[in-house]
C-alpha cells in the first residue's frame, strides 16, 4: 500500500508539471488521465482501509474515515478534468495567445488544487493537517481569480482574508491540542493523531474544550458554517466552473473532515455531549441561513453556493446526533453532495455557456434548448434536493433517522423543515430557467464577464438548439450514475469502508 499511497501524491504533482510546461492542448488528456489513475488508485486502498489503518510513511495515515474522503476527492477530480476538455473547447472569446496562457494556468491549477485536496486527509500530523489545509486555500484562491476581472479579483481577495483569518484560529486550536497532548505524552509530543487519540481520556479539559471550538470555528470557515461562511457565494460564483465544482464538491468536504479528526479526541476527551451540541448550534444557524438565502437569489451559481452551505450544515447536524446510522447518512451524504454538487455546477457551465448570463431570470428555456444538459441538470437539482432514488435521499434520510433514534427529535424536525425549504428556492430558480418556454426569437443576452470566454450571440439572434461540448455532458452522465449506486444499492465494498469509518468516529464504546 505504501507505493499506492506515494503514487496518489505523485500523480496530480506531475500532471500539474506537464500542464504548466507543456502546450494547452495536452492538459485534457493529462488531467483525465491523472484524475482517473487517482480514483483508481483510491478505490485500491478500500480493502484494506475497511479492516486496518494504515501507516505506509511516518507522516502519512491512512484509515476508513481518510479514505471517503479521498473517493469524494478522487471521483470529482477525475470528472471536472474531462470536463475542463469541453469547457476550454468552448471558449471562443480570448485571442489565441490568452487563451492558450489561460488553459495552461487552468490545468496546472486544478491539478494542484486536487493534489492539496488528497494531501490533506492523508497527513498523521494536526499540524501537517492545517498546513495541507492553508496550501488548499492558496491554490484555490489563485484559481478563483484566474478570470482577471475586478469581481473575481475581488472575491479571491475576499476569500483570502476571511480563511486566513479562520485558519489562524484554527492555528490557536491546533497550539491548544499541542498544549493538551504534551501535558501527557511529554514534550516531545509532535502532534500526530494516533497517539493523541489513545491517550484523550487523559488530557486536560479546559484546552482540549478551546482546541476543539477553535478547530470549529476556524477549519468552520473553510466549511462554509455561519457566521464565517460569507466568502463562500463570491468565490464559488466568480470562479471558473471547473474551480466551482471543486470548491464545494471537495474542498468544503475535506476542511469538514479537518473538524472531524478534533471530533474524535474532543468526544473521548471531553464526553460526547459538548462537541455534539456545539456542531449542532452551528448546524442549526448555518442551515437557517442557507435555506432563506436560497429563497431569494437571481444568481445561479451564487444559489449553487449557498446550497453548499445547506450541505455542510446537515453533515455537522447529522454527527451531532451521534448515532451509527447518523453517522452512516454524514458519510454517504460527502460521497454524494460531492457527485451531486459537482453535477450542478457543471449544468451551470454549460449554462453560462448556452445563455451568456449567471443571471436567473434571463435563462429560459434550458430544458429544451439543451437535450442533454437541461435534464442533467435537472437531475443534479432533484438530487441536491434529496428527491429520491439520488444518494442524497438515502444520506438524509439516515441522518434523520438517527436524529429521531437519539431523542433530538426537535432537531431532526428542523433539519426536515429548513432542508424543505431550500429544496424549494432551489426548484423554483431550476423550473424558471429550464421549464419556462423561452420566446420565439428572443434575444440572447450578452451578459457574461469578461476574461470568462462567453460567447452568447449578439442581440436579437436566436440561440441555436444544442450542446456546446459532448465533453460537459459525459462528466455529468457519469455523476448521476455514481447518484444512482449510491442511493439504491451502495457496494458492500463501499458499506464495509463506511462501517469502519464509523466505528471511527464513535470512539470506544
Amino acid at each position: 500500500m505504501t507505493a499506492v499511497v506515494i503514487a496518489l501524491l505523485v500523480v496530480p504533482l506531475i500532471a500539474a508539471l506537464a500542464c504548466w510546461w507543456l502546450p494547452s492542448r495536452v492538459g485534457g488528456p493529462v488531467s483525465a488521465a491523472a484524475g482517473t489513475v487517482s480514483f483508481a488508485l483510491v478505490i485500491a486502498l478500500i480493502p484494506e482501509a475497511s479492516h486496518h489503518d494504515l501507516v505506509p510513511l511516518r507522516l502519512i495515515r491512512v484509515d476508513a474515515l481518510s479514505v471517503v474522503f479521498l473517493l469524494a476527492t478522487s471521483f470529482l477530480y477525475g470528472c471536472v478534468a474531462l470536463y475542463s476538455i469541453g469547457y476550454l473547447r468552448s471558449d471562443h472569446g480570448n485571442e489565441p495567445t490568452a487563451h492558450e496562457r489561460y488553459a495552461r494556468r487552468l490545468w496546472a491549477g486544478l491539478n494542484l488544487f486536487a493534489w492539496s485536496m488528497l494531501a490533506a486527509p492523508l497527513m498523521s500530523n494536526l499540524a501537517l493537517l492545517w498546513v495541507a489545509i492553508e496550501i488548499t486555500t492558496i491554490i484555490s484562491a489563485l484559481l478563483v481569480a484566474l478570470e482577471r476581472t475586478e469581481r473575481a479579483a475581488e472575491a479571491a481577495w475576499k476569500y483570502v482574508l476571511i480563511a486566513s483569518a479562520g485558519l489562524a484560529i484554527a492555528l490557536l486550536g491546533t497550539i491548544f491540542a499541542y498544549y493538551a497532548g504534551a501535558g501527557v505524552l511529554g514534550t516531545s509530543y509532535d502532534l500526530s493523531f494516533g497517539p493523541l487519540l489513545r491517550a484523550a481520556a487523559h488530557l486536560p479539559q479546559t484546552p482540549m474544550r478551546l482546541a476543539f471550538v477553535f478547530a470549529v470555528l476556524g477549519f468552520g470557515t473553510k466549511v462554509g458554517l455561519f457566521p464565517v461562511h460569507t466568502w463562500l457565494p463570491d468565490a464559488h460564483s466568480e470562479a471558473p466552473t471547473p474551480v466551482s465544482a471543486l470548491l464545494s464538491g471537495s474542498l468544503l468536504a475535506v476542511s469538514f473532515y479537518a473538524i472531524l479528526r478534533y471530533y474524535q479526541v474532543a468526544q473521548v476527551s471531553l464526553g460526547p455531549a459538548f462537541p455534539r451540541d456545539v456542531l449542532l448550534a452551528f448546524g442549526v444557524a448555518s442551515l437557517l441561513l442557507a435555506a432563506l438565502y436560497l429563497l431569494d437569489q437571481r444568481d445561479y451559481k451564487r444559489l449553487l453556493a449557498y446550497s453548499s452551505v445547506e450541505h455542510m450544515s446537515i453533515l455537522a447536524i447529522g454527527v451531532s446526533f451521534g448515532v451509527p446510522i447518523a453517522l452512516a447518512g454524514v458519510l454517504l451524504h460527502v460521497l454524494a453532495h460531492a457527485a451531486a454538487k459537482g453535477n450542478a455546477f457543471m449544468g451551470a457551465g454549460v449554462l453560462v455557456r448556452k445563455f451568456g448570463s449567471k443571471a436567473i431570470a434571463e435563462v429560459t428555456g434550458g430544458l429544451d434548448l439543451l437535450p442533454w444538459s437541461g435534464p442533467l441538470f435537472l437531475a443534479a437539482v432533484l438530487a441536491l434536493g434529496a428527491m429520491p432514488p439520488f444518494g442524497i435521499f438515502r444520506s438524509e434520510f439516515e441522518i434523520v433517522a438517527g436524529g429521531l433514534s437519539s431523542a433530538h427529535d426537535a432537531a431532526a424536525a428542523v433539519l426536515v423543515v429548513l432542508v424543505t425549504v431550500a429544496f424549494l428556492g432551489l426548484s423554483v430558480a431550476a423550473n424558471r430557467m429550464l421549464l419556462t418556454p423561452r420566446r420565439q426569437n428572443a434575444p440572447a443576452v450578452n451578459g457574461g464577464q469578461a476574461g470568462q470566454g462567453v460567447s452568447a450571440p449578439a442581440a436579437s439572434v436566436p440561440i441555436a438548439r444544442g450542446e456546446p461540448s459532448l465533453w460537459m455532458v459525459a462528466p455529468v452522465a457519469i455523476g448521476l450514475i455514481a447518484l444512482l449506486v449510491l442511493g439504491l444499492h451502495p457496494p458492500a465494498e463501499l458499506t464495509g469502508l463506511l462501517d469502519r469509518a464509523v466505528a471511527a468516529l464513535r470512539g470506544p464504546a
